[in-house]
């Protein structure tokens, strides 16, 4: 029997020659070696590894190498540049070729009922006051009406006396002289009138009955002599009974004020009030203060200021033009300044030569005696009897009010026509 079987080691692919033919050698090679025992033609001894298919060797990825080339390449780039800026940079930070953008134009017109347009169409007609004694001076405000006239406060002017000066000063930055026209020191207004032509224009004066809490309002002035400023708040209260003006004799005011939070400052008196139109619903004449500074001064403002009403300044103002002098409203009666019941009393007997109730004046002529209580003027209650001065001097003379008092325990109501005081001599200072 033929073997047909391969010793271990040969090739893993056999081999099947004809019958009868013997296995041939390499052509013009030698011989075929005979090996040992069970070895038989091209033995050899086994692979030290496993002998497999292998794969080609790869090529570099030249993607990625130019893909690092690049990122080193920025990145020594910045180093490099920042390493120039770091010699070269002067050492004071100042860099000649930095620019910053040039501004946008912008309109600077603005809406007539924006508070930007109100206070353009007002400043203009608003005046600066200089005002020197014979050992005092003093700054106020003022605003022109019809005519070429100024009003302003009486506190303002009343420094300069008969002969002192007073210096105009307009917002277009002229100036001239001034003479006292009239003044009025029981309602704090005063009529000035500029020496030549006054070009500013008039300021048109609104209807100050018509005015209600919240309301806004701009007061326009020279604060602590800084002309031209404008400030902003609304109406914080009505009929307010505030002191004005010097605080004893003849400086010494009572008013029915308009209370507002737009900041006003020792220099904005005589200055006017106005709403939202540009029109004048008052004339600023007080500030309510807390203490004073460590020098001694006034305070500033915070936020509780006061203004003459409109509807009076016009009257004052239009007396003062007229006739040199202003009449004062009241109603012929003298108050019980001990009185600490409701209401307000009218004195009980006569005091420094002043009657309880001036015989045939409007409170006599309505029905009222000595003793009685007034109540209410107009449905208002009166609390004190600032509350029932004021009220009394914000009505014209002819005017008619309805006062509740109460006489003998029972209450009554009376129709008073207003009268006034007889009118001082006039005399302009």
């Amino acid at each position: 029997m033929t073997d047909n079987s391969r010793p271990y080691g040969a090739s893993d692919r056999p081999e099947f020659l004809p019958a009868g033919e013997e296995p041939q050698g390499p052509p013009d090679g030698p011989a075929p070696a005979t090996g040992p025992y069970g070895m038989g033609p091209g033995w050899a001894p086994p692979p030290l590894y496993p002998v497999g298919p292998q794969r080609e060797p790869r090529g570099p990825n030249i993607a990625l190498f130019a893909a690092l080339a690049v990122v080193i390449a920025l990145v020594a780039g910045g180093v490099a540049s920042w390493g120039t800026f770091l010699l070269t940079r002067p050492s004071s930070g100042i860099d000649p070729s930095y620019t910053l953008s040039t501004p946008s134009k912008q309109p600077t017109a603005r809406p007539p009922d924006s508070v930007a347009g109100v206070a353009a169409k007002v400043l203009p007609s608003v005046v600066s006051l200089e005002v020197k004694g014979n050992s005092e001076s003093g700054t106020g405000s003022g605003f022109v009406v019809k005519g070429g006239y100024i009003v302003t406060n009486n506190h303002v002017v009343a420094v300069a006396g008969q002969a002192g000066e007073i210096r105009i000063r307009y917002n277009d930055r002229s100036s001239s002289g001034a003479r006292v026209v009239g003044r009025d020191p029981n309602s704090d207004i005063a009529v000035v009138k500029p020496d030549g032509t006054v070009r500013a224009p008039e300021l048109p004066l609104g209807n100050s009955d018509g005015v209600v809490v919240g309301d806004p309002v701009i007061a326009v002035g020279s604060p602590l002599g800084l002309s031209g400023t404008v400030t902003t708040g609304i109406v914080s209260s009505l009929n307010r009974p505030v002191e004005a003006g010097g605080s004893t004799g003849s400086d010494y005011a009572l008013i029915n004020a308009i209370q507002t939070d737009a900041a006003i400052n020792p220099g904005n008196s005589g200055g006017p009030l106005v709403n939202a139109a540009g029109e004048v619903i008052g004339v600023n004449s007080a500030i309510a203060t807390v203490g004073g500074s460590l020098l001694g001064q006034q305070s500033g403002s915070i936020g509780l200021g006061f203004a003459i009403p409109v509807n009076q300044v016009r009257r004052i103002a239009q007396e003062l033009i007229t006739t040199g002098t202003a009449r004062t409203s009241r109603i012929g009666i003298t108050i019980d300044q001990s009185y600490q019941g409701k209401g307000v009393r009218i004195a009980t007997r006569t005091e420094s030569g002043a009657v309880p109730v001036t015989p045939g004046g409007p409170a006599a002529k309505a029905g009222l005696h000595a003793g009685d209580v007034i109540l209410e003027v107009d449905g208002q209650p009166v609390s004190d009897s600032r509350e029932l001065i004021v009220t009394i001097r914000s009505k014209a003379p002819g005017d008619q009010v309805r006062i509740k008092f109460r006489h003998d325990g029972e209450v009554r109501t009376a129709t008073v026509t207003v009268g006034a005081a007889p009118a001082p001599t006039a005399r302009p200072s």
